[in-house]
């Protein structure tokens, strides 16, 4: 598996929160040669069934939301200037003159307009409100090819910036994605005896809907959510970030499972794959709170991929961080084969 490809097919797929289908199809034909069963259920998670447990094997659960963040068209005024409300916590300071993709009955090229500098007395961070998308269009026209409810997304490309260093939209959390697949190539060969699922989840970015639905169907004995996490960069504290380049963010929290977080640390160890802690003093802030209350409850393990701007359309990511956690992943996975 090319692990920069797979990234970027699955980033340059269209899912905004409640909008996955197009993100779900292609992550779904990567996981088909990997999965006993798979399907897209009526809220758009994605579920495979990997291998299915024996002789009282314990039943383990593989997530990382395949939705995104974005905006969904609320209004189209008298001008053909399309409104819009978040989806996803988007960084408001981003969003003047962007260039953007409008995903209706057809994909238009838009513009969030923006006043020049010229005339405005001061510079400011515009309300969600505010936002006016310009497609160059009447009203009439745009209301033939974009309905109320339709999701839009800052347009970017997927670009390689240093050897193993990329940039792109959506790599929150698609690199998640890329590192359960990945795993999955390493282990296609070996005959599991555990319980293994696959979610790639639907509305982590607006409230972790698709995690509780699909967590509570699935009943794992324990999940391994599989997130990004604050990379380093000089303008921000040092002690509070993750290091690119450097390995998994092994997290360490109240709401995730100690025993299981020690086993993987000490597997990191022993198979001397790169790692370094994330200790947070509550909730995790991802799919991983929400699987650890499943039912009677689940152990869970969360592992994050070091990311620089995040919620941003240059999100970046070092591919040799993605290889590094799916090896980590496989060997915990592989570990319970040795588990009398």
């Amino acid at each position: 598996m090319e692990i920069k490809q797979v990234l970027k097919d699955l980033c340059l797929s269209y899912g905004v929160s409640g909008d996955e289908q197009q993100a779900c199809n292609v992550a779904l034909n990567y996981l088909k040669p990997y999965a006993k069963d798979i399907q897209i259920d009526n809220f758009n998670n994605l579920i495979a069934v990997i291998s299915e447990a024996k002789n009282d094997k314990p039943t383990i659960l593989l997530d990382a939301h395949i939705d995104q963040i974005g905006m969904i068209i609320t209004a189209i005024d008298d001008n053909g200037f399309i409104k819009v409300a978040n989806c996803g916590g988007n960084d408001r300071r981003l969003l003047l003159a962007q260039d953007v993709i409008v995903l209706g009955k057809e994909k238009i090229n838009g513009v969030i307009s923006t006043i020049p500098v010229h005339t405005e007395a001061k510079k400011r961070v515009p309300k969600i409100d505010d936002v006016l998308i310009d497609v160059g269009m009447s009203k009439e026209e745009v209301q033939k090819v974009v309905s109320l409810g339709d999701r839009v997304i800052i347009n970017s490309e997927f670009n390689t910036l240093n050897d193993t260093i990329v940039s792109c939209r959506a790599v929150d959390d698609r690199s998640g994605v890329a590192v359960i697949l990945k795993a999955l190539d390493i282990l296609k060969d070996e005959d599991l005896d555990i319980g293994l699922s696959v979610l790639f989840s639907s509305q982590e970015e607006t409230g972790e809907q698709g995690a509780t639905i699909a967590g509570y169907n699935i009943n794992p004995d324990i999940a391994v959510a599989i997130d990004v996490s604050f990379a380093y960069t000089p303008d921000a504290d040092e002690f509070k970030c993750g290091k690119m380049s450097k390995g998994a963010m092994i997290g360490i929290s109240p709401t995730l499972n100690r025993k299981e977080t020690d086993k993987i640390i000490n597997l990191a160890k022993e198979k001397d794959i790169p790692y370094q802690l994330e200790v947070m003093g509550g909730s995790t802030g991802t799919n991983a709170d929400t699987l650890s209350l499943v039912r009677g409850g689940a152990k869970t393990v969360l592992l994050s991929i070091p990311q620089k701007y995040m919620h941003t359309p240059i999100e970046v990511v070092d591919l040799k961080d993605i290889e590094n956690t799916a090896k980590l992943l496989a060997e915990y996975i592989r570990s319970f084969k040795e588990e009398m």
